[in-house]
């Protein structure tokens, strides 16, 4: 018998082909329709479904007077905590080294207790906001932090810290590291919030009466021009001498790199200062300032460098007062209701002094129609680096100009 063979049908091959590419096109359409609609919205492939479009109907935008409700609650958040931990007496105090002055750069569990709740209420009030960035005095800490990330092999999350490492407090945790931790926003922290911390830093989003009264209606800016400063505690130094008055924790909200907005917390008096650049405040210049024979306050560490060139240029009746903390110094130019608050006529600082110690400072100032400038004048921007190497005058109700063409040699003193 022939072998028998299998003749295929034309018309057969081709409703199979029709067929095939039916199944095909419902396969693709849909992953190809969402791919364009995704990047449509501006997200991500894989951004986790629903949050990328979520950001960008947003608009992209924050509210200012949000912004300083939640700076204002995070100052006296992270001042409860260097209040309670210098009440306890145990600070667990290191050093991180020299500063450029050659003086131990302190840091205290109250330090690291405070940036974690100023930081983690800030971010949870705005989980939205990709492009918020907020820079903390302890930024070089997590720098050196995650280059030690890169080299170490991957570990479990929320290890506890060793009692004697840098910043180390009993309690503490170790933030998750890169081998746990997924897409986040742009905050650079070391620290981490177990779930014991979460209630505490939520905010209710309600702003307080004061600052409605002050600023009635919404100041929306674009998210991706905002820029937040914090420092957990100012006067790290006084804090350990358990001088408190000097102590201060602050809040800065800089858009394209000018700051705005500003809030100086005083912990121990409970005294807080907040103001907005052409919005409101809750604190206002002194009625008079001497301006012929100033009160210079000036750093504690180089009190000495500033009275020569001070008494020769305002003449021998100029007094000179140490302190400690660039918010204290700030604060001793305005007319705050605080029985231990000294008053001063100018704040002059003349070496390299880093962004958050200023910026809360610099807007409120602004806001009230003063001035912070480095030594030549120059505004400061609050983008790029952490520091300024120009030193700053600060002054309010003075002629700014004319104080900064009678410190030349202050200038030049400020970079050696």
């Amino acid at each position: 018998m022939a072998p028998m063979g299998i003749r295929l049908s034309p018309l057969g091959v081709a409703v199979f082909c029709l067929l095939g590419l039916g199944v095909l096109y419902h396969l693709y359409s849909g992953f190809l329709a969402g791919r364009f609609s995704l990047f449509g919205l501006g997200g991500e492939p894989g951004g986790g479904g629903a949050a990328g479009p979520a950001a960008a109907a947003d608009g992209g935008t924050v509210d200012l007077r949000e912004m300083l409700a939640v700076s204002v609650l995070a100052a006296v958040r992270g001042g409860d905590e260097v209040r309670r931990v210098r009440e306890s007496n145990v600070l667990h105090e290191k050093s991180k080294g020299k500063t450029r002055e050659g003086a131990e750069d302190k840091m205290t569990s109250g330090d690291v207790l405070s940036n974690r709740k100023m930081f983690y209420l800030l971010k949870t009030a705005f989980p939205s906001v990709q492009d918020l960035f907020i820079h903390s005095e302890r930024a070089r800490e997590r720098q050196r932090h995650r280059q030690r990330e890169k080299q170490a092999p991957c570990r479990k999350p929320n290890v506890g810290l060793d009692p004697g490492s840098p910043g180390s407090h009993p309690g503490l945790q170790e933030v998750p590291n890169r081998c746990t931790t997924g897409a986040a926003l742009k905050i650079n922290t070391e620290e981490h919030v177990d779930a014991a911390d979460q209630e505490v830093i939520l905010w209710d989003h309600k702003i307080p009466e004061d600052i409605l009264k002050e600023i009635a209606t919404p100041k929306e800016v674009p998210a991706e021009s905002v820029t937040v400063w914090i420092d957990p505690l100012d006067a790290t130094q006084e804090y350990t001498e358990d001088l408190r008055k000097y102590v201060t924790t602050m809040v800065c909200v800089a858009v394209n790199g000018k700051p705005v907005l500003g809030v100086i917390h005083k912990p121990f008096s409970e005294y807080t200062a907040w103001a907005m650049v052409d919005g409101g405040s809750n604190v206002k210049a002194r009625t008079s300032y001497n301006e012929k024979t100033p009160r210079i306050i000036v750093s504690r560490s180089h009190s000495g460098m500033v009275k020569q060139v001070a008494l020769q240029t305002f003449g021998n009746q100029t007094t000179i007062i140490p302190a400690g903390g660039a918010g204290y110094k700030v604060l001793a130019l305005l007319d705050v209701p605080d029985k231990s608050q000294e008053k001063a006529d100018l704040y002059i600082h003349v070496t390299y002094i880093k962004k958050w110690d200023i910026c809360a400072g610099n807007a409120i100032l602004k806001a009230l129609g003063g001035h912070m400038t480095t030594l030549s004048g120059e505004e400061i921007s609050y983008t790029g680096s952490d520091g300024i190497e120009g030193g700053l005058l600060a002054s309010i109700r003075m002629n700014h100009q004319a104080l900064v063409r009678k410190l030349p040699d202050l200038d030049k003193t400020g970079h050696k």
